[in-house]
């Protein structure tokens, strides 16, 4: 009997709390959205803004806040967040008492196209300017082609990825041919590349004799270097 008992009362329990559990659970989802958090990470942070981000997020649903918790689809809202062209990934969710955040990565532009006004990313991909920020990296000018922007890209990864690069190398020239000019920031120095083949190499033997160049003191006598063969560098004088 006492057995029964137990058994009875332990049914009623569990019967019990989760009455009170749905009970909660349903509360909970009937709470209004009381505030929005924009946070960013990595280190690009400066072309969209967090209220440019929480218009984003209004916009997208006709204002989030004062809304009940059970119909603010959140799937929706990160769909809306990765649809910007700024924005790299986002992962938005909802805390317990009804505040939504927003966690945001923004794209990494690599290089500025002038022609059309606008950056390749991290990706080699487009993305527009920013009324926000304007990031210092090379400027792109020539014969460029937004649906194919495979060689500037690679030469532009590269340049981000060396130190040296980064500092001496203001602008990529892309020819007709998809050969490609550089231009050093030391007396605009022009640097002849040709195709992206062994750039690596190229690189590495630019490096190499703008080191000695400069060692010597004798850098500013050149108006070109051509680095089209992986075995030398052909310098022009001014």
């Amino acid at each position: 009997m006492k057995s029964r008992f137990n058994i009875l009362k332990l049914i009623f329990l569990v019967l019990i709390s989760s009455t009170l559990f749905a009970f909660s659970n349903w509360k909970n989802r009937d709470r209004n959205v009381t505030d929005i958090h924009v946070e960013f990470y990595g280190e690009n942070t400066m072309f969209i803004t967090q209220s440019s981000v929480s218009k984003l997020l209004i916009q997208n649903q006709e204002g989030v806040t004062d809304k009940a918790k059970r119909i603010i689809d959140l799937n929706e809202l990160e769909a809306a967040l990765k649809s910007n062209e700024m924005i790299k990934t986002a992962d938005v969710y909802m805390s317990v008492d009804g505040e939504i955040y927003a966690e945001i990565e923004q794209k990494k532009p690599l290089a500025r196209v002038l022609s059309e006004n606008f950056y390749i990313d991290e990706m080699g991909s487009w993305m527009p300017l920013s009324e926000n920020y304007s990031a210092r990296v090379p400027l792109v000018t020539g014969n460029i082609n937004k649906s194919d922007l495979k060689g500037v890209y690679v030469i532009a990864k590269h340049i981000d990825q060396d130190e040296f690069l980064k500092e001496h190398i203001t602008e990529i020239h892309q020819n007709s041919n998809s050969d490609f000019k550089l231009r050093l920031r030391t007396n605009n120095i022009i640097i002849e590349l040709g195709d992206t083949t062994a750039l690596q190499t190229k690189f590495n033997n630019l490096k190499a004799f703008y080191q000695k160049a400069l060692k010597d003191n004798i850098i500013d006598s050149y108006s070109k270097l051509n680095l089209r063969f992986t075995s030398q560098v052909i310098c022009t004088k001014k």
